[in-house]
């Protein structure tokens, strides 16, 4: 990026720079000073302090006036998870929970949470990755250009949107539609293991490889992996068959694998026309 002999830079080179970064969304109209708003908050939890009752300064005595509040570690984060999601009776209560967890730095660029869309216990269950651009605009999976050509693929197979239940690994848009990183999958595990186990398919698709990984465990490749059918174990002991094919973003942008997503998703109709 080139500088002006005065030293400052086009707003058209910024701007140029930001994209090429992979930033597309502001947060905001004015930028924020994070290092003014830590402080800020220590300012605030010392203020707290004084005000508090003499009692329970002398149980805080030892702790530093002016420290700032503990930090939970990932580990506590993830175990903070697990019990919200645990302790969710239902898919409501769930999503209730998973909109208070505020473990995952995601949520916090994020405009919504993209908790799930279509028909809870529904015979099949699609789970992608993560939402992009119109789902975190919307609040819903699957609503932009992949979204629409997931409804022709389960067109072409008899079925509508609402005949399916769809989510996505991750609830919150990563920055950029960047790759979620494995921190945030685990931080986001629970919630889409408990949702799975709750609204009870007979079976999963996963969209893409990083959602085949979530719910299978297998590492390898989705274009080696598409197309056999997996398994994915619920806490309580129950196995979900699991078919891996590919997101239909890589679908949009390589069509020359259509074929073996419209041969995947014959195998998956073959597989809910069997009789229980």
């Amino acid at each position: 990026m080139s500088e002006r002999s005065n030293g400052t830079i086009s707003y058209e080179e910024l701007l140029g720079f930001y994209s090429e970064a992979g930033v597309d969304t502001p947060l905001d109209d004015k930028p924020i000073d994070r290092f003014k708003q830590s402080a800020e908050i220590i300012k605030q939890v010392a203020a707290a302090r004084e005000t508090a009752v003499p009692q329970e300064r002398a149980n805080v005595r030892h702790t530093p006036r002016h420290a700032p509040p503990q930090r939970i570690s990932v580990e506590g984060q993830v175990a903070t998870a697990h019990e919200l999601a645990r302790n969710a009776k239902n898919l409501d209560e769930l999503f209730e929970a998973l909109k208070s967890f505020n473990g995952c730095t995601l949520k916090l660029t994020a405009k919504n949470t993209c908790f799930a869309d279509g028909t809870p216990h529904s015979k099949l269950m699609l789970v992608g990755e993560a939402p992009g651009r119109e789902e975190d605009l919307q609040g819903i999976p699957f609503v932009g250009r992949s979204g629409m050509l997931l409804n022709r693929i389960l067109a072409a197979i008899g079925l509508k949107r609402e005949d399916v239940y769809i989510a996505n690994t991750i609830p919150w848009r990563p920055p950029g539609n960047r790759t979620p990183t494995p921190m945030e999958t685990e931080l986001c595990r629970p919630f889409i293991e408990r949702q799975i186990e709750l609204s009870a398919p007979e079976i999963l698709v996963a969209l893409g490889g990083p959602a085949m990984q979530v719910l299978t465990g297998v590492k390898n490749g989705i274009i080696r992996t598409r197309g056999q059918w997996l398994s994915h174990h619920l806490e309580n002991g129950k196995t979900i068959p699991v078919m891996p094919t590919f997101h239909p973003a890589y679908l949009l942008r390589t069509p020359s694998q259509k074929k073996l997503a419209w041969a995947d998703f014959l195998e998956i109709r073959n597989a809910l026309d069997q009789p229980v």
